[in-house]
């Protein structure tokens, strides 16, 4: 069995964060990049997790590597957890700007003071049809009054997280991936490799 690992994401942001949280030193990283000839599958999951599985299976069997595939969104409990898997889709896939300026509008409809929001990432290893990891982590925050910060990506600047009273996008990439929700899936996935690394 191949002991490369392959990236199942096209997000160049989603890349980097991985890449720094999973080093060569544990398996040599490949992305989808190196497959520039392989379309993204329709992501037709109900759930987080059953979208990951998808697509770590999907990669897999299209490449012959082992496939760590995540999938990961913004729920919003006064949009009742929208736009959740549809997270990069929401609004016609339109600008993050955008996205934002129709959460807001639809949470003003909403008259409400419900704030709670959260990041999920539901991530998976497959080789082939085998699952041989997975793992859902989440962090809970607020959706802030505006948008605020240059840092990150997404929804990161409209999501506030209270014990830093700021938004994920005015954190250091190094702050952000101590709590957040892809930060903490990558290293529960960091030390499952580390403690398996000769027998994937």
């Amino acid at each position: 069995m191949t002991n490369t690992l392959l990236i199942g994401t096209t997000n160049s942001h989603k890349i980097i964060e991985i890449k720094d949280l999973l080093p060569d030193s544990l398996f040599p990283i490949k992305t989808l990049k190196d497959y520039p000839e392989i379309a993204p599958p329709e992501e037709t999951g109900a759930t987080f997790s059953e979208n990951a599985r998808l697509k770590a299976f999907y990669y897999s069997r299209m490449t012959g590597s082992v496939v760590v595939a995540e999938d990961s969104g913004l729920e919003i409990d006064a949009l009742d957890r929208a736009p959740g898997i549809f997270s990069s889709r929401f609004n016609n896939s339109s600008s993050y700007p955008e996205k934002f300026r129709v959460i807001y509008e639809q949470l003003k409809q909403r008259d409400t003071r419900i704030k709670t929001a959260r990041f999920v990432c539901a991530l998976t290893v497959a080789d082939g049809n085998r699952i041989i990891f997975e793992t859902q982590h989440t962090v809970e925050g607020e959706i802030a009054q505006k948008p605020k910060g240059s840092n990150g990506f997404g929804y990161d600047p409209i999501f506030f997280y209270p014990p830093f009273n700021r938004t994920l996008a005015e954190l250091p990439a190094e702050d952000k991936a101590e709590i957040s929700h892809r930060g903490k899936a990558l290293r529960a996935l960091r030390l499952f490799l580390s403690e398996t690394q000769q027998h994937i």
